[in-house]
């Protein structure tokens, strides 16, 4: 029995000793950004893809209407009647949990009471998106107990409203949208206006390897939603000279420069981040596509200088990670990764060189730091799926991935 089955009937037993019912498991991945990073809600271009890091959560039904939901990372549970969902005064995880339940609702779908219980392995507050993880697993496993049918790009929408409207981070729909549609062994570049995507295969014999800076972010603390709003107070600055402009994907840098005496040097530093970001997505992805190693390491490093200098969301000890990183022979790029303020980085590594690109993150930032980080190699995993007899099924869902 291989670990992610041990952990499974480990799960299962969990479920069993709590509950009554025999469990149905649904698992959601990861989300990795290769680039663009905060793109997404300037109605840009994303290119993302999924990792083998899940969010599990089994679920039997009740026959009333409550929502009985323990977390097993947390060692907590909460009652949530269906009927009368309220706000928490905080944040928690079950935060989550209701909102995906209050928008379906609210979108006219019927959902029954359940049992679940959650478990995660993703690292909390590292830019993985472990939220958008918990959120397409509930989505999902509700939608299946009641036996509702929807495609995979509503369920990421709904999941995406739960986050912005009910827990209160104004966020793109890039993670939700991963989640729910990227197929195995590939990322996608979205188009987050028009929401259409183009399924991307990963490179043979690079690895995207993850190193977590050890330090967690906290969207709902402000400082995200500042960025957003400072995109916003932007385009309405700029619109006085430029009225079509509908959002700054509506901008390229030399029509940016002819209208930056309207804007204050932070603004300008930051549509400037934004619209060279997007056309980084599109050179990364031909990069990727043309299997162009070095073109796609030159961006993703000129991707962490614009996060760092421009949009101003990085800190020290991401900043110590990528010039580690940079340096470690076989590294051909690397930049922090995620909405920012801690979490981890991402590196494009050449395969022979990856143990060795390891080991010396560690040891040196092991120096620097005090501390080991946290290290996981992308293996580009299926959508969000139901589990059955170890075989994934998506009864619920109809496909709708790219």
């Amino acid at each position: 029995m291989n670990i992610a089955a041990m952990k499974s009937e480990s799960l299962i037993a969990e479920f069993r000793s709590r509950f009554a019912g025999e469990p149905a498991l649904f698992r959601a991945p990861a989300r990795v950004n290769i680039i663009g990073e905060h793109t997404d809600y300037n109605d840009g271009y994303v290119l993302p893809t999924t990792t083998a890091l899940y969010t599990s959560l089994l679920i039997s039904k009740r026959f009333d209407r409550v929502l009985h939901v323990y977390s097993a990372r947390f060692d907590s549970d909460v009652l949530i009647d269906l009927d009368d969902i309220k706000r928490g005064t905080d944040d928690q995880w079950c935060e989550y949990i209701k909102g995906v339940a209050h928008i379906l609702q609210e979108e006219g779908h019927g959902l029954c009471g359940a049992d679940m219980l959650v478990d995660t392995e993703i690292p909390l507050g590292s830019g993985l998106s472990s939220s958008a993880s918990l959120e397409t697993a509930v989505g999902l496993a509700l939608l299946d107990c009641a036996g509702i049918e929807i495609d995979r790009a509503v369920l990421a929408d709904i999941c995406h409203r739960a986050e912005v409207e009910f827990v209160g981070v104004r966020c793109g729909i890039m993670d939700q949208y991963t989640i729910s549609c990227n197929a195995a062994g590939h990322a996608f570049v979205l188009d987050c206006r028009s929401m259409g995507s183009e399924s991307v295969p990963l490179f043979q014999e690079m690895e995207l390897l993850i190193v977590d800076s050890g330090v967690s972010h906290q969207l709902q603390s402000g400082d995200y939603n500042s960025r957003r709003d400072e995109c916003e107070q932007a385009v309405a600055i700029l619109k006085t000279r430029l009225p079509e402009l509908a959002s700054l994907r509506d901008l390229s840098f030399p029509e940016l420069q002819n209208v930056e005496d309207l804007l204050d040097d932070r603004l300008f530093r930051r549509c400037r981040h934004v619209v060279n970001e997007i056309a980084r997505v599109q050179v990364a992805a031909s990069a990727l596509r043309s299997e162009n190693v070095e073109q796609l390491g030159e961006t993703i490093n000129a991707c962490h200088a614009s996060l760092r200098d421009d949009y101003e969301v990085s800190c020290d000890e991401l900043d110590t990670l990528v010039e580690i990183a940079t340096n470690c022979e076989g590294v051909y790029g690397a930049r922090m990764m995620g909405a920012g303020f801690g979490g981890c980085i991402v590196s494009l590594v050449a395969t022979p060189h990856l143990e060795q690109a390891i080991q010396k993150i560690r040891a040196e930032y092991g120096r620097q730091s005090g501390q080991q980080p946290w290290t996981h190699v992308v293996r580009a995993a299926q959508a969000v799926h139901r589990v059955e007899s170890g075989k994934p099924a998506t009864q619920a869902l109809r496909s709708g991935a790219p």
